[in-house]
């Protein structure tokens, strides 16, 4: 089947492409950008030298394809997927313009009112984890944002825990730089990011949207930025009104995700990596959940790690096609990591 990357030339972009480029069922046909336009796609993207001779396009030259994946910031991409929808193709969009199922949040978390409503009660989120039935027919998919896509993983199982309050949930999340994207502005000089663990939305992000819609609970987010080009680490602080201990939880989580391909249960006695860790995930598309019970606090951690570009964005986004396609689910996404790195 034949593939489109819309707006290529970002870290997202170069993700998508690199696991496109080694799919066995998928030939990626044209990568658009806009500011790169007619020049090799290996020029912003140095580790696809000798996998590919693409060159970027502009996007006025692209073709219906049988998917197209749309990689462009918030509030660009809403504006054109109808006409994209109408080729007939599939479109995977990796933007925040059709998460919300809610028009009304859209003015609320990103400052503008949504174009298209009608859409968003026919988008399915991109977690397969959560909605692989309904992704299965769906012709627009909207992958969740980094830091919502491990948090909603971590919680989504014990919130419904009897005793646990879902009315008093705190998401701690810690983002690599590349979260920010290419154009992450003077905050994502190596000046002013070295060393730094920033935060940058004490409270207000959009992702809280995405969380609350996903998890049914109240969420309060706070966000930091911290010195690591990929990775989000969530830490999440669950209130529980009666003792909960660690057996209820491995028989949660296994209940849920015990035959998912790319969640993985992380609570180990020793070891170097006893809990989640994002540097052991960079490039894969594994979601890494652990937690801790803290009677005296009268709470549960979880604990989340994903490669924000990986199951964070692109590895999620071609996941969301294997199932949509019927293909094997892990298919282009079977890269273990590295260790050391």
């Amino acid at each position: 089947m034949k593939a489109a990357v819309i707006g290529g030339s970002g870290f997202v972009g170069g993700e998508l492409v690199r696991l496109l480029l080694g799919h066995p069922s998928v030939e990626l046909a044209q990568v658009t950008s806009e500011t790169m336009a007619g020049k090799p796609v290996a020029r912003a993207h140095p580790n696809l030298r000798k996998r590919t001779s693409l060159q970027f396009v502009p996007r006025a030259e692209l073709r219906p394809a049988d998917v197209t994946f749309v990689a462009v910031p918030h509030g660009e991409s809403a504006a054109s997927t109808p006409a994209l929808l109408e080729t007939g193709g599939t479109v995977i969009d990796l933007s925040a313009d059709f998460r919300l199922k809610e028009a009304a949040r859209y003015p609320e978390y990103y400052g503008w009112p949504h174009p298209h409503p009608e859409l968003l009660a026919r988008s399915v989120l991109g977690l397969p984890e959560l909605h692989r039935e309904a992704l299965r027919s769906a012709a627009l998919i909207a992958v969740p944002g980094c830091i919502a896509a491990a948090s909603i993983l971590a919680l989504r199982p014990a919130v419904g825990l009897p005793g646990a309050d879902p009315r008093r949930v705190v998401v701690d999340a810690k983002s690599g730089s590349s979260a920010s994207g290419r154009d992450a502005g003077p905050a994502g000089l190596h000046a002013e990011r070295s060393g730094v663990m920033r935060a940058y939305a004490p409270a207000g992000h959009r992702h809280t949207a995405e969380i609350e819609q996903e998890t049914g609970a109240r969420i309060a987010l706070s966000c930091h930025a911290v010195e690591a080009v990929r990775g989000v680490l969530a830490t999440i602080h669950l209130a529980v009104d009666r003792p909960i201990d660690e057996k209820e939880l491995w028989r949660c989580y296994r209940a849920a995700y015990g035959a998912e391909p790319f969640v993985r249960l992380v609570h180990d006695a020793d070891g170097v990596f006893r809990e989640p860790e994002p540097k052991i995930l960079a490039g894969t598309n594994y979601c890494d959940l652990g937690f801790a019970v803290d009677p005296h606090g009268e709470r549960v951690v979880l604990l989340s790690a994903i490669d924000n570009l990986g199951k964070g964005a692109a590895g999620n986004a071609v996941q969301c096609l294997n199932v949509r396609f019927g293909f094997p689910e892990t298919a282009g996404l079977e890269f273990a990591g590295l260790h050391p790195i």
